[in-house]
């Protein structure tokens, strides 16, 4: 037997009207916002913020021994990057591909 799939179809669960569904689940766009949250939701820094007033610690260490800073990416990396080594410095694999 054939079907009509673009027929509507009834099902018991249907038979509730709009008013009913509506009453039953709270509406989520009359709730209180705060602010805040309003405006940065996900609480991330937007680019071009100003953050001159931060004081950020970072530990920075030189290079190790087993590291070496790539001439072409400027990352150090491990020894085991090194893909070849010129009079200047040494090259990384990724930059080297």
């Amino acid at each position: 037997m054939a079907t009509d799939y673009d027929a509507p179809r009834k099902t018991e669960d249907d038979s509730e009207s709009i008013e009913a569904l509506k009453e039953r689940v709270p509406d989520k766009l009359s709730g209180s916002v705060d602010a805040e949250d309003a405006d940065n939701p996900s609480g991330f820094e937007l680019p071009g913020a100003d953050l001159s007033d931060l004081d950020l610690d970072v530990v920075v260490l030189p290079a190790q021994e087993d590291e070496f800073t790539c001439i072409e990416c400027f990352l150090v990396k491990h020894r085991t990057q090194i893909d070849h080594e010129t009079s200047v410095g040494a090259i990384c694999i990724e930059c080297a591909a």
